[in-house]
């Protein structure tokens, strides 16, 4: 039989997650959605509490919890506004992420230690406007100039591009290339000469969660940047830090779901209708029971795949097949939750109807749907 069983070191930290999202940020949801913001304060207790470190190992500041730990503590931050868990993201699973599987040891020494105690945050800076699913195709460009590159483009959607200190960009080199050996990480701090935010987005949901386009004009970067010190090796980074990205964002849609699964099944035994609880009735049952086969299962998924990449095992499939079936099954599970409060959850305030919104979004970023898909048939039908 396959142990399924978090460990007991994990099981705490999920206990202390739960603790701090439902002491903390579960009370403050409302404002931050109103806001648009998290507040400052709240952030610096989760870098002093090592949230934004959690799966680095304690030489470079981080909580050694691995990936699995990640993703069991994501788990806990799905079950509060999803600003938090995509804070979280975009900053460990691919902004801090390329660094530690990239960078240098110098540049790990560098920045990982400010980036997992939450002194700096990190974003992950790939799309543009005529690139996103085909990354190899990116227009973004770094000419090299003596010690120095010069960085051209603009990148859009980046997720804590507004606020990060330090943002991992990724240019051609070469665009005859493409993504065998044309495409180079470079780790942008704010600041530099040439950079600078561009428009911030407003999103459908997400509220909370600062997004937005990023300008390079010449943008200077030193030659001591450029990700793991070699020209040409950005796309194989990419790859594996949206692999972790994307088996923690499954994480995260697993907790969110199994959150409005308990709200809709305490609904269910409260809300009175024709004399009885509606929970009697078996449309509403069978949308739970529905529910609750797809969270297990989406659950099982995550834990697998995390647990191969703590081993060092190649889980790309296995990243794609978790991130397409979690963010599909968070959305049949909102809609069901939906249905069953009726009009209550459709209403503004609601921590249905912001789920709602926020899950649409599951389904397109870090790879969507149908890119997956792609993955998983490419593996299959390899000779």
């Amino acid at each position: 039989m396959v142990n399924v069983d978090l460990p007991e070191d994990l099981v705490l930290l999920k206990r202390t997650v739960r603790d701090f999202v439902e002491g903390r940020l579960q009370p403050i949801e409302e404002q931050v959605e109103r806001d648009d913001k998290i507040p400052d304060a709240v952030m610096k207790e989760m870098g002093a509490l090592g949230f934004f470190g959690l799966p680095f190992p304690e030489q470079y500041g981080g909580a050694a919890a691995g990936d699995l730990g990640y993703c069991a503590a994501l788990e806990e931050f799905g079950r509060t506004s999803a600003a938090f868990s995509n804070l979280i993201g975009a900053h460990t699973s691919i902004g801090s992420m390329s660094i530690f599987l990239g960078g240098t040891e110098d540049q790990k020494k560098r920045y990982l230690p400010d980036l997992a105690a939450g002194r700096k945050i990190a974003a992950f800076s790939l799309t543009e406007p005529s690139s996103g699913s085909d990354a190899g195709s990116i227009q973004t460009s770094a000419v090299k100039q003596g010690d120095r590159w010069l960085l051209n483009g603009t990148k859009i959607w980046v997720t804590n591009g507004p606020i990060a200190d330090v943002v991992v960009v990724y240019a051609s080199n070469d665009r005859a290339l493409g993504a065998r050996g044309g495409i180079t990480a470079f780790i942008v701090e704010k600041g530099f000469t040439g950079f600078r935010v561009g428009r911030v987005d407003e999103k459908m949901g997400l509220h909370g969660s600062y997004t937005g386009e990023l300008v390079f004009e010449d943008c200077e970067v030193p030659d001591a940047n450029v990700l793991g010190g070699m020209a040409g090796t950005g796309f194989k980074t990419a790859l594996g830090a949206l692999d972790i990205g994307r088996v923690s964002l499954a994480a995260g849609a697993v907790g969110s779901s199994q959150y409005l699964l308990e709200l809709a099944i305490a609904h269910a035994k409260r809300r009175v209708q024709f004399g009885k609880p509606i929970a009697v009735n078996q449309a509403i049952q069978w949308m739970l029971a529905d529910s609750a086969v797809e969270i297990h299962a989406a659950r099982l998924m995550v834990y697998d795949a995390a647990a191969k990449l703590d081993a060092g095992k190649r889980a790309s499939t296995e990243a794609a097949m978790v991130k397409v079936y979690a963010s599909e099954m968070a959305g049949r599970v909102v809609d069901r939750v939906l249905q069953i409060f009726g009009g209550m959850g459709y209403m503004k305030g609601s921590p249905v109807e912001r789920a709602y919104r926020d899950t649409r979004i599951l389904r397109i970023y870090e790879g969507t749907s149908e890119v997956q898909r792609m993955i998983i048939a490419e593996e299959l039908l390899k000779a």
